[in-house]
Protein backbone atom coordinates (compact mmCIF):
# COMPACT_ATOMS: atom_id res chain seq x y z
CA UNK A 1 0.00 0.00 0.00
CA UNK A 2 1.42 3.40 -0.92
CA UNK A 3 1.96 6.26 1.45
CA UNK A 4 -0.68 8.40 -0.28
CA UNK A 5 -3.40 5.96 0.88
CA UNK A 6 -2.14 6.03 4.44
CA UNK A 7 -1.76 9.77 4.83
CA UNK A 8 -3.71 12.46 2.98
CA UNK A 9 -1.53 14.57 0.70
CA UNK A 10 -2.01 18.25 -0.01
CA UNK A 11 -3.30 18.38 -3.61
CA UNK A 12 -0.93 19.50 -6.35
CA UNK A 13 -3.74 21.56 -7.87
CA UNK A 14 -4.17 23.47 -4.61
CA UNK A 15 -0.65 24.90 -4.52
CA UNK A 16 -0.78 28.70 -4.55
CA UNK A 17 1.80 31.09 -5.94
CA UNK A 18 4.05 28.28 -7.19
CA UNK A 19 3.41 28.30 -10.95
CA UNK A 20 7.11 28.07 -11.99
CA UNK A 21 7.68 25.18 -9.58
CA UNK A 22 4.54 23.37 -10.70
CA UNK A 23 5.54 23.67 -14.35
CA UNK A 24 9.07 22.38 -13.70
CA UNK A 25 7.78 19.40 -11.70
CA UNK A 26 5.23 18.51 -14.37
CA UNK A 27 7.88 18.63 -17.10
CA UNK A 28 10.13 16.33 -15.08
CA UNK A 29 7.19 13.98 -14.51
CA UNK A 30 6.50 13.84 -18.26
CA UNK A 31 10.15 13.29 -19.19
CA UNK A 32 12.18 12.01 -16.21
CA UNK A 33 15.28 11.94 -18.43
CA UNK A 34 15.45 15.71 -18.06
CA UNK A 35 17.59 15.00 -15.00
CA UNK A 36 15.38 16.15 -12.18
CA UNK A 37 14.52 19.47 -10.57
CA UNK A 38 16.64 21.40 -8.09
CA UNK A 39 14.53 23.64 -5.86
CA UNK A 40 16.24 26.30 -3.80
CA UNK A 41 14.74 28.64 -1.27
CA UNK A 42 14.38 29.43 2.42
CA UNK A 43 12.59 27.21 4.90
CA UNK A 44 8.81 27.12 4.80
CA UNK A 45 8.34 27.67 1.05
CA UNK A 46 6.44 24.40 0.45
CA UNK A 47 9.29 22.52 -1.22
CA UNK A 48 8.51 19.16 0.40
CA UNK A 49 4.75 19.74 0.08
CA UNK A 50 5.11 20.14 -3.68
CA UNK A 51 7.24 16.99 -3.96
CA UNK A 52 4.67 14.86 -2.13
CA UNK A 53 1.87 16.39 -4.18
CA UNK A 54 3.58 15.49 -7.46
CA UNK A 55 4.19 11.88 -6.40
CA UNK A 56 0.46 11.37 -6.02
CA UNK A 57 -0.02 12.17 -9.73
CA UNK A 58 2.40 9.49 -10.96
CA UNK A 59 1.47 5.88 -11.79
CA UNK A 60 2.78 4.33 -8.58
CA UNK A 61 2.12 7.33 -6.34
CA UNK A 62 5.40 6.51 -4.60
CA UNK A 63 7.49 9.09 -2.78
CA UNK A 64 10.87 7.87 -1.57
CA UNK A 65 12.91 10.03 0.79
CA UNK A 66 16.68 9.81 0.79
CA UNK A 67 17.95 10.55 4.30
CA UNK A 68 21.11 12.58 4.72
CA UNK A 69 22.95 9.79 6.49
CA UNK A 70 22.24 7.18 3.79
CA UNK A 71 25.16 5.12 2.51
CA UNK A 72 25.89 4.40 -1.14
CA UNK A 73 24.73 0.78 -0.65
CA UNK A 74 21.45 2.01 0.79
CA UNK A 75 20.95 4.18 -2.27
CA UNK A 76 21.98 1.92 -5.17
CA UNK A 77 21.61 -1.54 -3.58
CA UNK A 78 24.09 -4.33 -2.85
CA UNK A 79 25.37 -7.52 -4.44
CA UNK A 80 26.01 -10.66 -2.42
CA UNK A 81 29.46 -11.63 -3.72
CA UNK A 82 29.58 -14.79 -1.61
CA UNK A 83 26.50 -16.13 -3.40
CA UNK A 84 28.08 -15.38 -6.76
CA UNK A 85 31.24 -17.24 -5.83
CA UNK A 86 29.38 -20.18 -4.32
CA UNK A 87 26.44 -20.65 -6.70
CA UNK A 88 27.37 -18.57 -9.73
CA UNK A 89 24.14 -16.60 -9.40
CA UNK A 90 23.71 -12.89 -8.72
CA UNK A 91 21.83 -12.02 -5.56
CA UNK A 92 20.83 -8.37 -5.57
CA UNK A 93 19.35 -6.45 -2.63
CA UNK A 94 17.49 -3.41 -4.03
CA UNK A 95 18.20 0.07 -2.74
CA UNK A 96 16.18 3.26 -2.68
CA UNK A 97 16.66 3.82 -6.43
CA UNK A 98 14.79 0.60 -7.15
CA UNK A 99 12.06 1.55 -4.71
CA UNK A 100 11.63 4.95 -6.39
CA UNK A 101 11.06 3.45 -9.86
CA UNK A 102 8.04 5.14 -11.53
CA UNK A 103 7.73 7.52 -8.60
CA UNK A 104 9.53 10.45 -6.99
CA UNK A 105 12.87 10.37 -5.22
CA UNK A 106 12.98 13.33 -2.86
CA UNK A 107 16.28 14.57 -1.44
CA UNK A 108 16.02 17.34 1.12
CA UNK A 109 19.19 19.40 1.60
CA UNK A 110 20.85 17.74 -1.36
CA UNK A 111 23.76 20.17 -0.97
CA UNK A 112 24.74 18.37 2.24
CA UNK A 113 25.03 14.93 0.60
CA UNK A 114 28.45 13.50 -0.30
CA UNK A 115 29.37 14.19 -3.92
CA UNK A 116 29.54 10.46 -4.69
CA UNK A 117 25.86 10.00 -3.76
CA UNK A 118 24.78 13.03 -5.78
CA UNK A 119 26.69 11.67 -8.79
CA UNK A 120 24.92 8.31 -8.47
CA UNK A 121 21.54 10.02 -8.15
CA UNK A 122 22.04 12.18 -11.22
CA UNK A 123 23.40 9.31 -13.30
CA UNK A 124 20.35 7.17 -12.61
CA UNK A 125 17.92 10.09 -13.02
CA UNK A 126 19.21 10.98 -16.50
CA UNK A 127 19.68 7.42 -17.79
CA UNK A 128 16.73 5.65 -16.16
CA UNK A 129 19.00 2.75 -15.24
CA UNK A 130 20.88 1.90 -12.06
CA UNK A 131 23.97 -0.28 -12.32
CA UNK A 132 25.72 -1.84 -9.33
CA UNK A 133 29.24 -3.21 -9.76
CA UNK A 134 31.25 -5.13 -7.18
CA UNK A 135 34.45 -7.08 -7.78
CA UNK A 136 33.83 -7.56 -11.48
CA UNK A 137 30.15 -8.52 -11.00
CA UNK A 138 27.46 -6.11 -12.16
CA UNK A 139 23.68 -5.90 -12.05
CA UNK A 140 21.40 -3.33 -13.72
CA UNK A 141 17.74 -2.52 -13.26
CA UNK A 142 15.26 0.12 -14.41
CA UNK A 143 15.21 3.24 -12.27
CA UNK A 144 12.97 5.78 -13.96
CA UNK A 145 11.99 8.35 -11.36
CA UNK A 146 11.52 12.06 -10.91
CA UNK A 147 14.42 13.43 -8.90
CA UNK A 148 13.58 16.42 -6.74
CA UNK A 149 16.42 17.94 -4.78
CA UNK A 150 15.90 20.85 -2.43
CA UNK A 151 18.37 23.08 -0.67
CA UNK A 152 18.66 26.27 1.30
CA UNK A 153 21.56 28.30 -0.19
CA UNK A 154 22.31 29.71 3.26
CA UNK A 155 23.40 26.23 4.38
CA UNK A 156 25.97 25.70 1.62
CA UNK A 157 26.19 25.36 -2.14
CA UNK A 158 26.51 22.45 -4.52
CA UNK A 159 29.59 22.21 -6.70
CA UNK A 160 28.94 23.88 -10.10
CA UNK A 161 29.55 20.56 -11.87
CA UNK A 162 26.71 18.94 -9.91
CA UNK A 163 24.29 21.85 -10.20
CA UNK A 164 24.71 21.80 -13.98
CA UNK A 165 23.63 18.17 -14.12
CA UNK A 166 20.18 18.97 -12.67
CA UNK A 167 17.94 19.47 -15.68
CA UNK A 168 15.79 22.25 -14.24
CA UNK A 169 16.07 24.63 -11.33
CA UNK A 170 13.53 26.83 -9.58
CA UNK A 171 14.41 29.53 -7.08
CA UNK A 172 11.71 30.09 -4.47
CA UNK A 173 11.47 33.32 -2.52
CA UNK A 174 9.68 34.38 0.62
CA UNK A 175 6.25 35.77 -0.19
CA UNK A 176 5.60 39.34 0.95
CA UNK A 177 2.31 39.85 -0.87
CA UNK A 178 -0.42 39.98 1.84
CA UNK A 179 -3.23 38.52 -0.29
CA UNK A 180 -1.10 35.58 -1.46
CA UNK A 181 0.16 34.83 2.06
CA UNK A 182 -3.39 34.87 3.38
CA UNK A 183 -4.63 32.56 0.63
CA UNK A 184 -1.82 30.06 1.34
CA UNK A 185 -2.47 30.05 5.07
CA UNK A 186 -6.24 29.69 4.62
CA UNK A 187 -5.77 26.74 2.27
CA UNK A 188 -3.42 25.01 4.68
CA UNK A 189 -5.73 25.50 7.64
CA UNK A 190 -8.65 24.16 5.64
CA UNK A 191 -6.66 21.10 4.63
CA UNK A 192 -5.50 20.40 8.18
CA UNK A 193 -9.07 20.76 9.50
CA UNK A 194 -10.71 18.45 6.94
CA UNK A 195 -8.19 16.75 4.61
CA UNK A 196 -10.70 14.60 2.75
CA UNK A 197 -13.21 17.39 2.28
CA UNK A 198 -10.47 19.75 1.06
CA UNK A 199 -9.13 17.15 -1.38
CA UNK A 200 -12.60 16.48 -2.73
CA UNK A 201 -12.78 20.07 -3.92
CA UNK A 202 -9.75 19.50 -6.13
CA UNK A 203 -10.48 15.93 -7.25
CA UNK A 204 -11.46 16.92 -10.78
CA UNK A 205 -8.34 19.03 -11.33
CA UNK A 206 -6.16 16.27 -9.90
CA UNK A 207 -7.67 13.71 -12.26
CA UNK A 208 -7.06 16.08 -15.18
CA UNK A 209 -3.37 16.34 -14.23
CA UNK A 210 -3.05 12.56 -14.15
CA UNK A 211 -4.60 12.23 -17.60
CA UNK A 212 -2.46 15.03 -19.04
CA UNK A 213 0.75 13.47 -17.75
CA UNK A 214 -0.18 10.07 -19.16
CA UNK A 215 -1.12 11.51 -22.56
CA UNK A 216 1.97 13.73 -22.69
CA UNK A 217 4.30 10.80 -22.06
CA UNK A 218 2.73 8.93 -24.94
CA UNK A 219 3.02 11.94 -27.26
CA UNK A 220 6.68 12.77 -26.62
CA UNK A 221 8.11 10.60 -29.36
CA UNK A 222 5.74 12.09 -31.94
CA UNK A 223 6.92 15.67 -31.53
CA UNK A 224 9.88 16.93 -33.57
CA UNK A 225 11.88 20.17 -33.57
CA UNK A 226 11.99 22.45 -36.59
CA UNK A 227 14.83 24.80 -37.50
CA UNK A 228 13.16 27.79 -35.82
CA UNK A 229 13.07 25.96 -32.50
CA UNK A 230 16.72 24.92 -32.79
CA UNK A 231 17.69 28.49 -33.67
CA UNK A 232 15.81 29.92 -30.66
CA UNK A 233 17.43 27.43 -28.28
CA UNK A 234 20.91 28.18 -29.61
CA UNK A 235 20.36 31.93 -29.36
CA UNK A 236 19.19 31.73 -25.74
CA UNK A 237 22.05 29.47 -24.67
CA UNK A 238 24.67 31.62 -26.41
CA UNK A 239 23.20 34.75 -24.83
CA UNK A 240 23.45 33.05 -21.42
CA UNK A 241 27.10 32.07 -22.13
CA UNK A 242 26.47 28.55 -20.82
CA UNK A 243 29.18 25.92 -20.59
CA UNK A 244 28.90 23.01 -23.00
CA UNK A 245 25.74 21.81 -24.76
CA UNK A 246 23.76 20.26 -21.91
CA UNK A 247 21.57 23.37 -21.64
CA UNK A 248 20.61 23.11 -25.34
CA UNK A 249 19.59 19.47 -24.99
CA UNK A 250 17.64 20.01 -21.77
CA UNK A 251 15.86 23.06 -23.19
CA UNK A 252 14.74 21.13 -26.25
CA UNK A 253 13.46 18.24 -24.15
CA UNK A 254 11.70 20.57 -21.71
CA UNK A 255 10.03 22.49 -24.54
CA UNK A 256 8.88 19.20 -26.06
CA UNK A 257 7.47 18.06 -22.70
CA UNK A 258 5.56 21.32 -22.34
CA UNK A 259 4.15 21.01 -25.86
CA UNK A 260 3.10 17.43 -25.12
CA UNK A 261 1.47 18.46 -21.85
CA UNK A 262 -0.56 21.10 -23.65
CA UNK A 263 -1.41 18.65 -26.46
CA UNK A 264 0.17 20.95 -29.04
CA UNK A 265 0.72 19.64 -32.56
CA UNK A 266 4.30 20.95 -32.73
CA UNK A 267 7.01 22.35 -30.52
CA UNK A 268 7.28 26.11 -30.99
CA UNK A 269 9.67 28.89 -30.02
CA UNK A 270 7.04 30.00 -27.48
CA UNK A 271 7.40 26.67 -25.67
CA UNK A 272 11.16 27.23 -25.62
CA UNK A 273 10.78 30.70 -24.12
CA UNK A 274 8.51 29.40 -21.37
CA UNK A 275 10.96 26.77 -20.17
CA UNK A 276 14.17 28.74 -20.75
CA UNK A 277 14.48 30.29 -17.30
CA UNK A 278 14.29 26.96 -15.46
CA UNK A 279 16.98 25.59 -17.79
CA UNK A 280 19.32 28.58 -17.64
CA UNK A 281 18.99 29.99 -14.12
CA UNK A 282 21.71 27.71 -12.72
CA UNK A 283 23.86 27.71 -15.87
CA UNK A 284 23.87 31.35 -16.89
CA UNK A 285 27.12 33.35 -16.99
CA UNK A 286 27.29 37.06 -17.72
CA UNK A 287 29.04 38.00 -20.93
CA UNK A 288 31.32 40.34 -18.98
CA UNK A 289 32.34 37.57 -16.61
CA UNK A 290 32.99 35.23 -19.51
CA UNK A 291 35.03 37.88 -21.31
CA UNK A 292 37.02 38.58 -18.15
CA UNK A 293 37.63 34.85 -17.73
CA UNK A 294 38.84 34.55 -21.32
CA UNK A 295 41.03 37.63 -20.91
CA UNK A 296 42.60 36.18 -17.77
CA UNK A 297 43.30 32.94 -19.59
CA UNK A 298 44.87 34.87 -22.50
CA UNK A 299 47.00 36.91 -20.09
CA UNK A 300 48.07 33.76 -18.31
CA UNK A 301 49.03 32.12 -21.61
CA UNK A 302 50.93 35.21 -22.76
CA UNK A 303 52.70 35.39 -19.41
CA UNK A 304 53.68 31.75 -19.67
CA UNK A 305 55.12 32.32 -23.15
CA UNK A 306 56.97 35.43 -21.96
CA UNK A 307 58.37 33.63 -18.95
CA UNK A 308 59.42 30.74 -21.18
CA UNK A 309 61.14 33.19 -23.56
CA UNK A 310 62.88 34.95 -20.69
CA UNK A 311 63.97 31.61 -19.30
CA UNK A 312 65.41 30.61 -22.68
CA UNK A 313 67.20 33.95 -23.00
CA UNK A 314 68.59 33.67 -19.48
CA UNK A 315 69.72 30.15 -20.22
CA UNK A 316 71.42 31.28 -23.41
CA UNK A 317 73.14 34.13 -21.60
CA UNK A 318 74.23 31.76 -18.89
CA UNK A 319 75.67 29.36 -21.43
CA UNK A 320 77.55 32.17 -23.17
CA UNK A 321 78.97 33.41 -19.89
CA UNK A 322 80.04 29.91 -19.00
CA UNK A 323 81.73 29.55 -22.36
CA UNK A 324 83.56 32.88 -21.91
CA UNK A 325 84.73 31.85 -18.50
CA UNK A 326 85.89 28.47 -19.67
CA UNK A 327 87.64 29.77 -22.80
CA UNK A 328 88.63 27.45 -25.60
CA UNK A 329 87.86 23.81 -25.01
CA UNK A 330 91.55 22.88 -25.71
CA UNK A 331 92.47 24.16 -22.25
CA UNK A 332 90.59 21.32 -20.65
CA UNK A 333 89.14 21.92 -17.19
CA UNK A 334 91.50 24.80 -16.32
CA UNK A 335 90.96 28.30 -17.59
CA UNK A 336 93.87 29.83 -19.52
CA UNK A 337 96.29 31.97 -17.48
CA UNK A 338 98.58 34.71 -18.84
CA UNK A 339 102.30 33.98 -18.60
CA UNK A 340 105.07 36.57 -18.16
CA UNK A 341 107.47 37.21 -21.07
CA UNK A 342 110.92 38.81 -21.03
CA UNK A 343 111.52 41.58 -23.47
CA UNK A 344 114.75 40.38 -25.15
CA UNK A 345 116.06 41.18 -28.58
CA UNK A 346 115.31 38.47 -31.12
CA UNK A 347 117.57 38.25 -34.10
CA UNK A 348 116.01 38.32 -37.49
CA UNK A 349 115.63 35.08 -39.37
CA UNK A 350 117.51 34.81 -42.68
CA UNK A 351 115.41 32.90 -45.19
CA UNK A 352 117.04 29.96 -47.00
CA UNK A 353 117.14 29.78 -50.73
CA UNK A 354 114.45 27.65 -52.23
CA UNK A 355 115.91 24.60 -53.84
CA UNK A 356 115.06 23.91 -57.41
CA UNK A 357 113.34 20.61 -58.12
Amino acid sequence: MNSAAQRPVFPFAALIGQAPLQQALLLAAIDPALGGVLVTGPRGTAKSTAARALAELLPEGQLVNLPLGASEDRLIGTLDIETVLRDGSVRFSPGLLAKAHRGVLYVDEVNLLPDALVDALLDAASSGVNTVERDGVSHSHDASFVLIGTMNPEEGELRPQLIDRFGLMVELQNCFEPSVRQAIVKARLAFDLDPQGFRAGYAQQQAAYVEQIHAARAALSQLAFDEAVHARVSALCIEAAVDGLRADLVMLRAARALAAFEQAATVTAEHVDRVAEAVLVHRRHSRESQADHDAREDDASAGAVERSSESSSSSARGDAQSADAAGDSDWGYLAPEPSATTHTHVKGVIPLNVKKR
